[in-house]
């Protein structure tokens, strides 16, 4: 199938040529027809199938057709709102969204945070065809009476499994109750588990549904490996060890706090590498330009925070390293599909303390396999990760995390007293400093 057998207007189809792109994926193939007959549509698509083009193309030829046959004003707008999680994703969609509309006479605007409100202001001020923003920054907008939302004809919504998890559900719910009842709703997200399909029966009416499945052609090929670590000084040497590996070509490496990620990108600095941090503390310019360094390569290894990380789509990221593994398991798989992108081979590393062992086998729980426990030679764990006698005694059992840990004898329940201390009892277990003296204090 090409383009052209969509029947889309002839401005997208000049423009998708001019771009280099002749045929649709196979997630634009399912969606577009149906878009373009004015459905719902809620479509569960991985990132890298082509899923942006899947909702704007339908979307801006909707426009397009429109103005053409149009005898009145066009409407102040905007007329097609996208949201989507992050202001990385943001950016990405606007930008496909001015490649798309090269030959269209259709005004694109963004608004994300971290970013002045006077030129948003300007441009909200303006006839508005396409918005694009982050659900936060969109609300300040509402609240402060600088946009509404009552000439949407097109909600969509990017990634909103993220944006679920990032705890937007009650701004989606306020945008969506802003807009227009009689509008279209395009919903994308990469899963669709109870919560998310409570969350599309309010926004989506008798949807088509398009579910598009990884290929094995364009499925990521990652291999993943977890180290074991006695304490946090252990997995600063691991850190160092991998960093000067000359295996690596650009890596990602994720951090649990804004704080450590800056500390370990300075630590790595000083050492010699091309090293730089991201997280949501830092300005946009800065985070942009960050990213530019890391897709040239003047930046090797990248330190982010989950946050941060999202929607970044560099191809040839060879390695991903969880320096502190994610509390929620999903963060776990968005984080190693950071890697292994556009059919390339990856490699995901974590390094886990005894701590971590729930926080493994949460993981290993969801993508139902085990993570294969590797050494590096001269940095061999000295702690036993197997858990104590009786540490499954009234709980369900579980896979257990640490399979093919070190043997030896099982490590008493509780740790040995320091300084003469009194036994305390054992804090729970929490994915990031593996319960041992943290780099600093911390600051989620």
């Amino acid at each position: 199938m090409t383009f052209s057998e969509l029947n889309l207007h002839t401005g997208l189809l000049r423009a998708l040529e001019a771009a280099g792109h002749t045929s649709p994926t196979p997630v634009q193939a399912a969606a577009i027809p149906a878009a373009l007959e004015g459905r719902d549509v809620l479509a569960t698509a991985d990132t890298g199938t082509g899923k942006t083009g899947a909702f704007l193309l339908p979307s801006l030829h909707r426009l397009a057709v429109a103005d053409e046959e149009r005898k009145t004003a066009r409407p102040f707008g905007p007329r097609v709102l996208v949201l989507a999680p992050t202001r990385e994703l943001a950016r990405q969609v606007t930008m496909a969204a001015r490649t798309y509309v090269k030959f269209l006479r259709l005004f694109i605007v963004d608004v994300v945070g971290g970013e002045p409100f006077r030129p948003q202001i300007r441009d909200l001020s303006r006839t508005v065809d396409v918005l694009v923003a982050t659900p936060g920054r969109l609300m300040d907008h509402i609240r402060r009476g600088n946009v509404r939302l009552d000439e949407v004809e097109v909600l969509i919504l990017d990634e909103a499994d993220r944006m679920l998890d990032m705890g937007f559900a009650e701004d989606i719910a306020a945008i969506s109750g802003a807009c227009p009842k009689e509008r279209q709703t395009l919903l994308f997200t990469a899963t669709l588990d109870r919560r998310m399909e409570g969350v599309a029966r309010n926004l989506v009416r008798d949807p088509a549904r398009v579910a598009v499945e990884s290929t094995p052609a364009s499925a990521p090929k990652i291999e993943q490996r977890v180290m074991h670590a006695d304490d946090l000084g252990h997995k600063r040497k691991l850190l160092r060890h991998f960093a000067a590996s000359t295996e690596i070509h650009k890596a990602i490496i994720f951090a649990a706090t804004k704080r450590d990620a800056d500390e370990l990108a300075s630590e790595l600095a000083q050492e010699g590498h091309a090293a730089a941090a991201l997280h949501g503390d830092m300005h946009q310019e800065a985070r942009t330009r960050t990213l530019h360094r890391l897709r040239d390569g003047r930046v090797r290894l990248l330190v982010a925070t989950d946050v941060a990380a999202r929607g970044i789509d560099v191809r040839d990221i060879s390695h991903v390293i969880n320096f502190d593994l994610p509390r929620n398991p999903e963060d776990y798989v968005h984080r190693i599909g950071r890697t292994g992108r556009a059919g390339a081979e990856g490699i995901a590393i974590s390094f886990a303390t005894r701590n971590d062992r729930g926080s493994l086998r949460n993981i290993e729980r969801l993508i139902g396999n085990s993570v294969t426990v590797h050494t590096v030679e001269g940095l061999e764990p000295t702690m036993s990760f197997d858990p104590p006698r009786g540490a499954h005694q009234g709980r369900p059992r579980g896979r257990g995390g640490f399979g093919g840990g070190p043997r030896g004898a099982q490590q008493p329940a509780r740790r040995p007293h320091r300084n003469g201390e009194a036994p305390r009892a054992p804090r729970p277990a929490q994915a990031g400093d593996g319960g041992f003296k943290p780099m600093s204090r911390r600051h989620p």
